[in-house]
């Protein structure tokens, strides 16, 4: 299943530490690599943007993206300037803990990133959310899934689902990731 893929990994705001989730995810999945961006702590809209497309663009196997956060925001407004050859590579999205940058006090840093898209995603995806993530309220996760039109969970009380939420190697999320690509394997066999 995860055979001749390539995962790329989309952390949000200020990266993914040594113990985030994420990272663990990078050393245990084959054939994957992080999104580089200028900064982290600082991010520019437009330009994670223009690192998302040209890190696509140096990929040769389809994709499988893996965004945290401020990257999934990063990830559902790219689509509306990429080419269509591009979005062909992706195989599929895990969307964990979306940030909504459009919430009452939200920090200053992550506003330059709305509006948040409200176009369905070109792509297969899989949403997931949590009961008490300060980011992101399950209202507000399941409002955009729908916009996006794809399937989300919302997984309970875990917070924001990074390292300060308890989560570090998270490796019962990996379920959703092959749940996530089960799904697409199943469409491609019945298209």
């Amino acid at each position: 299943m995860t055979g001749n893929k390539h995962f790329l990994v989309l952390p949000g705001w200020q990266g993914s530490g040594e113990d985030h989730w994420q990272t663990h995810w990078q050393k245990a999945l084959p054939n994957t690599s992080r999104l580089q961006v200028t900064s982290w702590v600082k991010p520019d809209p437009q330009e994670w943007r223009e690192a998302l497309e040209a890190t696509l663009q140096q990929l040769d196997a389809p994709v499988v993206l893996i965004a945290h956060s401020l990257g999934c925001i990063n990830l559902v407004n790219w689509p509306e300037q990429a080419s269509a050859e591009l979005l062909k590579k992706i195989q599929a999205a895990l969307l964990v803990a979306p940030a909504d940058v459009e919430r009452p006090g939200c920090p200053d840093a992550l506003q330059p990133f709305a509006p948040i898209s409200r176009k369905p995603l070109p792509f297969p995806a899989l949403v997931l959310g949590s009961k008490n993530d300060p980011a992101a309220s399950a209202q507000r996760v399941s409002e955009l899934a729908n916009l996006w039109q794809v399937p989300y969970e919302i997984l309970g009380r875990v917070g924001h689902i990074n390292t300060a939420s308890g989560h570090h190697r998270w490796e019962e999320g990996f379920h959703w990731l092959y749940e996530l690509l089960k799904q697409d394997e199943h469409q491609h066999q019945a298209a």
